[in-house]
């Protein structure tokens, strides 16, 4: 017998948002995992608002939002509100009841703003990095270091001349007038973005320059976790200075390796690695030049299998760049942009925690 197609709703329900999530969903093993390191929190987030006066957005729930942005590519804030309007998946996972309404988006995106200014996301990176510790997923012996640049929210019209008048187009009008910047000399000691001062403009390789920032991973070789990240200007020595910087936030003194590419491969880095305690296993450059790292290196197994472990960090730049959507980054300000940065490698860590622990990883 053919059915209806009539919609008839209950007066009541009894359901709960929990009931539409599967028990095997992937993100029910996140959500525990989040809500162990944002609970750790709490006295941090307490430090930042008053103690009267009107509510504010629970920074948990904002944090929880901030994951699902990352997480499913969402391009923006109004997008994010919209999907927590209809969808119950989100709903559940950032604590929005079912008849609760949702916040706007100017005022998720001022409220996000307010925990970005305050180290919030350094310190949730490295809850999630205690969490992975304790479990037995971390190695505090071997590493490897690594950068890539993250394209700045501004365009090259705003890279004009720090002192003088500013540049001007041809054709297309004066506001959006097309750049002509055939001939002109445009450097980072006499221009600057007016958009976001602190980007710099930077090449890699055979592509074009960009107005960039330079982002910096220190990767554990147990499992391929985040262990640390941090964001500088784009700059020649940038990677070196930030490697070294990220190697000085592990505790305790004791025999190290760090893996790295070609980039890494100079004798003052190799040097201050060494100072540090730390073996350096870097990739030799010997292209028209003579390679830092020599035999005493280079004749252990160590070394080229740490070598060989170093190319996991680059799924983590990958799945920023592709799933998380930021190959061009959202927030302008070195402040801002390094800790949207390290709030996506955590977010990153926490999608490979559950299928590492699945796996039979945890002691």
């Amino acid at each position: 017998m053919r059915g209806a197609d009539i919609t008839q709703e209950t007066l009541f329900t009894t359901a709960k948002l929990d009931d539409f999530v599967p028990d095997d969903h992937p993100l029910r093993a996140i959500r525990q995992l989040t809500d162990q390191a944002l609970g750790r929190m709490s006295g941090l987030f307490s430090s930042l608002y008053a103690d009267t006066g009107r509510h504010s957005i629970a920074p948990e729930k904002l944090l929880r939002a901030q994951l699902l942005q990352l997480f499913y590519s969402l391009r923006s804030e109004r997008m994010l509100m919209e999907q927590l309007r209809y969808n119950l998946l989100f709903r559940w996972f950032v604590g929005i009841a079912i008849d609760e309404a949702v916040w706007d988006h100017s005022v998720f995106s001022k409220n996000r703003d307010r925990l970005n200014d305050e180290s919030v996301a350094a310190e949730f990176l490295q809850e999630i990095v205690r969490l992975a510790t304790q479990r037995g997923l971390m190695s505090d012996e071997h590493f490897s270091v690594d950068g890539t640049l993250l394209q700045a929210w501004a365009s090259q019209k705003s890279f004009r001349p720090k002192d003088g008048p500013p540049d001007h187009g041809t054709g297309g009008g004066p506001r959006n007038a097309a750049p002509d910047f055939k001939g002109q000399k445009r450097r980072n000691d006499t221009h600057a973005s007016t958009s976001d001062p602190d980007s710099r403009l930077f090449c890699k390789g055979n592509t074009g320059a960009q107005l960039s920032y330079q982002g910096h991973v220190l990767m554990e070789h147990r499992s391929g976790l985040v262990r640390a990240a941090c964001v500088s200007r784009a700059t020649g020595y940038g990677e070196r200075e930030s490697a070294l910087s990220l190697l000085k936030q592990l505790r305790g003194r004791r025999r190290r390796t760090l893996a790295a590419d070609k980039a890494y491969d100079t004798a003052d880095f190799v040097a201050a690695c060494r100072e540090a305690g730390v073996t350096a296993h870097v990739a030799q450059n010997n292209n028209g030049r003579r390679s830092a790292i020599d035999g005493r290196t280079t004749r252990h197994a160590g070394y080229a299998l740490s070598l060989k472990t170093r190319a996991w960090i680059e799924t983590h730049f990958g799945w920023l760049k592709t799933a998380a959507g930021m190959r061009q980054v959202r927030q302008r300000g070195l402040a801002r942009v390094d800790a949207l940065f390290q709030f996506a490698m955590a977010a990153s860590n926490l999608v490979r925690l559950p299928k590492l622990l699945a796996a039979g990883a945890d002691p």
